[in-house]
């Protein structure tokens, strides 16, 4: 297999030499994965793989009209690239005027690591999640569990001289412990695995498992209820996903009002700031575009466009929507990428002293299963699972039964009375897409559970 740089050279040699499009870029992503998953106190499997991605996009311009074909390919031999090329030039050829063109990004110096050579990672990675978990199964608790690391390598090089490198790392470790038919789920999210305290997650899990010792059956209804980080990111991350400029103005979404946007709108008296940011410290995330079709948030024409930190939310006020060039130009907004990660901060509180604090509700630990019920308000449906427990007197006292909720991640920002500290986290639901959050605990005086949950 050529090295990855090469691969950029030869598809702007072969895009020049056919000669079908007035600008092409080319992103090549390298990814080296590995994997170990566990079971009734028993490693099961472990594995490692490295895998390509070629993406060739061919703009052709009419006049004013831009046209775009995007062909991705998952061949490594390099005799396949000409063809690659000729596909993209062709779909371009017979695509649609697209109604996101920008023009082209200059050209500028390669980064000084382009010729360097791609990382990998491999199953040693695990070593130390490994030790704590063999200690763990020396207990009574039965673990389940998955962990992973991938390594991504992005090369994005255009016709006009644009150079771009990243290497993301991503990685994982879940748990699922279970414990005289109770059952517990911690996770966490992590870059190299060097910070990770199985102990740490055990412990965690031992102490929620002990809490379902004594089981308390509720009915469906609304409650007082302490969101961890993990809950709160898996209702926020969809907010986020949710931020686009164009849909907002098009009446389209939670964030349309009347004759614009609810940028500018207060949601809450709690100080709160939502952001992405990928020089984040422990969130660091690739810092430009590279995509191989345009969506609501990002846009084709903008591979290589410099990604830096966006406000979406500040001191509890609705600040940004994701404006692609184009979009922006369109309406008059500032040019706003989302990175692949969400933070929030202006909480204090541990969740320690938040439950302390509280004389009767629910720790809701994990979600699971959402989806959309009501896009014009953001109301989401969902699971709990794995953990809902009952709060008295400042303690947690047993373990509930599972409902279905329906709650608006916005509606949870405006009545949420408290904000705890901030922390790196990892959510349930959508883990396997976005393992970059921080987040704080929230206190929610009224959440809504829909009906009683079967799940167990």
């Amino acid at each position: 297999m050529i090295a990855a740089q090469h691969v950029v050279d030869q598809v702007l040699a072969e895009a020049a030499r056919l000669g079908g499009a007035d600008e092409t870029t080319v992103i090549v992503t390298d990814r080296a994965d590995a994997s170990l998953r566990w079971a009734g106190n028993s490693m099961t499997t472990n594995g490692e793989s490295q895998a390509r991605s070629t993406t060739v996009i061919s703009v052709l311009r009419r006049g004013a009209d831009a046209h775009v074909g995007s062909v991705s390919s998952t061949e490594v031999d390099p005799a396949a690239l000409s063809a690659l090329v000729a596909a993209s030039q062709r779909a371009a050829a017979s695509a649609p005027a697209a109604t996101d063109s920008a023009p082209a990004l200059p050209g500028g110096d390669a980064p000084p690591n382009w010729d360097a050579p791609v990382p990998t990672t491999g199953s040693d990675v695990f070593a130390d999640v490994a030790t704590g978990l063999v200690r763990g199964f020396r207990g009574a608790d039965k673990l389940y569990g998955y962990a992973r690391h991938v390594l991504s390598t992005t090369f994005l090089g255009s016709s006009t001289g644009l150079r771009r490198r990243y290497t993301q790392p991503t990685g994982s470790v879940e748990i699922n412990a279970k414990r005289n038919g109770a059952s517990a789920w911690a996770g966490v999210g992590t870059p190299d695995f060097s910070r990770v305290s199985t102990d740490a997650l055990l412990d965690e899990l031992s102490l929620r498992l002990g809490w379902a010792q004594r089981t308390v059956d509720l009915p469906a209804g609304r409650y007082e209820t302490l969101m961890p980080p993990s809950t709160v990111a898996d209702m926020l991350i969809y907010l986020g996903w949710s931020m686009d400029g164009r849909g907002a103005q098009e009446g389209r979404t939670a964030l349309s009002a009347p004759g614009g946007t609810r940028v500018g709108e207060k949601l809450t008296d709690l100080g709160l700031t939502m952001y992405s940011d990928p020089t984040a410290p422990g969130q660091e995330c690739q810092p430009f575009v590279a995509v191989s079709r345009s969506s609501e948030q990002v846009s084709i024409f903008d591979n290589g466009l410099d990604v830096g930190r966006v406000d979406w939310l500040r001191d509890g006020t609705i600040n940004a929507l994701a404006y692609p060039r184009a979009a922006a130009a369109e309406f008059g907004a500032p040019v706003a990428v989302p990175a692949d990660n969400l933070l929030m901060t202006g909480g204090t509180a541990s969740l320690a002293d938040m439950i302390a604090s509280t004389e009767r509700g629910l720790l809701l630990t994990t979600l699971w299963y959402i989806r959309t019920v009501d896009p014009a308000v953001l109301l989401l449906t969902g699971l709990t699972r794995d953990g809902v427990y009952l709060i008295e007197d400042g303690e947690v006292t047993a373990a509930v039964n599972n409902f279905r909720f329906n709650e608006s991640p916005l509606d949870l920002l405006r009545r949420a009375t408290e904000a705890g500290v901030s922390e790196p986290t990892l959510p349930r639901e959508w883990g396997d897409w976005a393992t970059r959050a921080t987040m704080p605990s929230l206190r929610i005086p009224d959440f809504h559970m829909s009906s009683v949950s079967q799940a167990q």
